[in-house]
């Protein structure tokens, strides 16, 4: 690829993730479902942030992680999404730019507030999700910079942000800009759920030519194809994309680009902790060796290590040194 400002440009929700620690009573007390993730509206959202304790904020949403984990292992990582005026947006801000991701998005006067994920845990390790969407459904095309989309080798989108109209045409605008600078798209299905909305836009996508690297776990994949099984749907869909890959959660990743096929366990950990990012730091893994022109092997290995690495622990960031652990395991 040729040489650009940055590695990968990502475009996803703009979320401070708040976690804090509170015991079986206060969830009793709030209503809440323990280990359960709920979406909230703006009122519930300031009510419940009132009554939490003390509690630790950092910029969260998916792409967002994807790019604190290219960042970590060395990568030129930049980000677009939407945060409002407020406290949290500034939390925001400075959190991402802190990890090394370029981030200059103007923040959104007036309501809705900047998106959050309260996150409370028990003592038990449990994980009680209220996730708020807020200002970062709200990104409007006027923050997509033609300039800055071709300074990335690879342009990576979030599926989730693919479900309001704004982030949507927003997106779809994006990509077009990256067509038109001869730059790669790279795109993560997300979650199972959107394939019932936006199903026939994605394989819109994929039949148009305009996705180059394509990540969905065993069940998008499944539903995307509407194939009876992971290999059918492999052979459904791989002819149709420069590079697919599929992971599979405790089963490992397969990758193929062409007549190319790898594949991956996953990697040995001791004790699974907590899942949530695993997808994120795997298409980071994965998408820090593609732009440096690594094998599918050594790519999915990445992918692996980082996913193994983050699920070792609670959050969805990194704390172990990634570059140390990747070089060790490839040698």
């Amino acid at each position: 690829m040729t040489d650009t400002r940055f590695d990968v440009l990502a475009i996803g929700n703009a979320i401070v993730d708040v976690l804090s620690p509170c015991d079986d009573a206060f969830l009793i007390a709030e209503g809440l479902d323990k280990g359960a993730m709920a979406l909230i509206d703006t009122d519930r959202a300031n009510a419940l942030y009132a009554h939490m304790g003390p509690a630790r904020e950092i910029s969260g949403g998916s792409a967002a992680n994807t790019c604190a984990g290219l960042a970590a292992l060395g990568s030129r990582a930049a980000f677009i999404g939407q945060v409002a005026d407020d406290q949290l947006g500034e939390v925001f801000a400075h959190d991402i730019r802190a990890a090394g991701i370029h981030f200059e998005v103007a923040p959104r006067d007036g309501n809705p507030p900047t998106a959050r994920c309260l996150i409370l845990v028990t003592p038990d390790g449990q994980r009680t999700m209220n996730t708020f969407l807020g200002a970062s459904q709200h990104l409007s095309s006027g923050a997509i910079d033609a300039e800055l989309i071709a300074s990335a080798k690879v342009l990576y989108l979030e599926g989730y942000l693919w479900d309001p109209d704004g982030p949507r045409a927003a997106m779809k605008g994006a990509i077009q800009a990256a067509r038109e600078a001869g730059r790669q798209v790279a795109f993560t299905l997300s979650d199972a759920f959107l394939l019932d909305r936006h199903g026939d836009d994605f394989r819109a996508l994929i039949d148009e030519g305009m996705i180059d690297v394509l990540f969905a776990n065993e069940v998008e994949l499944l539903g995307l194809t509407g194939a009876p099984d992971f290999e059918a749907g492999l052979a459904a869909l791989a002819p149709k994309l420069p590079v697919l890959v599929a992971t599979r959660s405790e089963k490992g990743a397969v990758a193929i680009a062409g007549e190319s096929r790898a594949e991956v366990a996953a990697e040995p950990i001791d004790r699974v902790v907590d899942t949530t990012g695993a997808g994120d730091s795997f298409a980071a893994g994965f998408l820090h060796g593609h732009v440096r022109g690594a094998t599918l092997l050594d790519c999915l290995t990445m992918g692996a290590v980082a996913a193994a690495e983050v699920i070792n622990h609670y959050g969805a960031r990194p704390e172990a040194d990634l570059k140390v652990m990747i070089a060790d395991r490839l040698g």
